[in-house]
C-alpha cells in the first residue's frame, strides 16, 4: 500500500508540472489541490519535491508558475534601483508592465538581514492589480517600507528596447534611481 501511495505521488506530480508547463497564467495551490483532490499542503510538499528535482517553478503571489525551458527565446533581464512612497507603487508597476515588461522581484539592503528578496512575477495590469490587493487585504507591508522607499527590481522583457522604454519612464515619473 505504501509502494501506492508513492504512485499515486508521483503521478501527481507528473499531473502538477505538466499543469504549471502548458497553463499561460499561474496557478493557486488550492486550484492544484481541488483538481487533484489533495490539500493544499500536499501541493506544497509535492512542488518542494519538484523543485528539489530542479524543476524551474516559481512560487509567486499570484501562485505557482513554471519558467520557461532554455530553449525558449531568450529573454533580456535589467536591475534597476527604484525610489517611492508606498502609494506610488501601484504606478510604478504600471508603468513598466505598461511597457511589455515583467517585474520578477524585489530586493532590498536591509541594515539588520542584508538582502532581502522577494517574488513579484507580474507581467499585466490585471496582475498588478492583484497583487496589490494581497498587501491590502493582508495589511503586508511592501520592502521598499523597510528602507525609506530605495529598492531594487530585476526586470524582464523579450528586448532591451522594452526595458530602455520602461526605464525612461520610470525616470520621467521621478522613480529611476540612477
Amino acid at each position: 500500500m505504501n509502494q501506492d501511495k508513492k504512485v499515486l505521488g508521483a503521478e501527481r506530480r507528473e499531473l502538477l508540472l505538466h499543469w504549471l508547463q502548458t497553463e499561460n497564467k499561474p496557478l493557486t495551490g488550492g486550484e492544484l489541490a481541488s483538481r487533484t483532490n489533495v490539500s493544499r499542503q500536499v501541493i506544497v510538499q509535492d512542488i518542494s519535491l519538484l523543485k528539489a528535482k530542479n524543476e524551474p517553478i516559481l512560487a509567486t503571489s499570484q501562485g505557482y508558475v513554471f519558467l520557461r525551458s532554455p530553449g525558449e527565446k531568450k529573454k533580456q533581464e535589467r536591475i534597476i534601483v527604484s525610489f517611492h512612497t508606498p502609494e506610488q507603487t501601484k504606478e510604478e508597476l504600471y508603468i513598466i508592465v505598461d511597457h511589455g515588461v515583467t517585474i520578477k522581484d524585489v530586493k532590498i539592503e536591509h541594515p539588520v538581514y542584508g538582502d532581502l528578496t522577494a517574488s513579484v512575477m507580474v507581467s499585466t495590469r490585471t496582475e498588478v492589480d492583484d497583487f496589490i490587493q494581497k498587501i491590502q487585504e493582508t495589511k503586508a507591508a511592501y520592502l521598499s517600507q523597510l528602507t525609506d522607499g530605495t529598492h531594487l527590481h530585476t526586470l524582464e522583457a523579450d528586448s532591451e528596447e522594452k526595458l530602455n522604454a520602461a526605464c525612461s519612464a520610470l525616470k520621467k515619473a521621478g522613480m529611476l534611481l540612477e
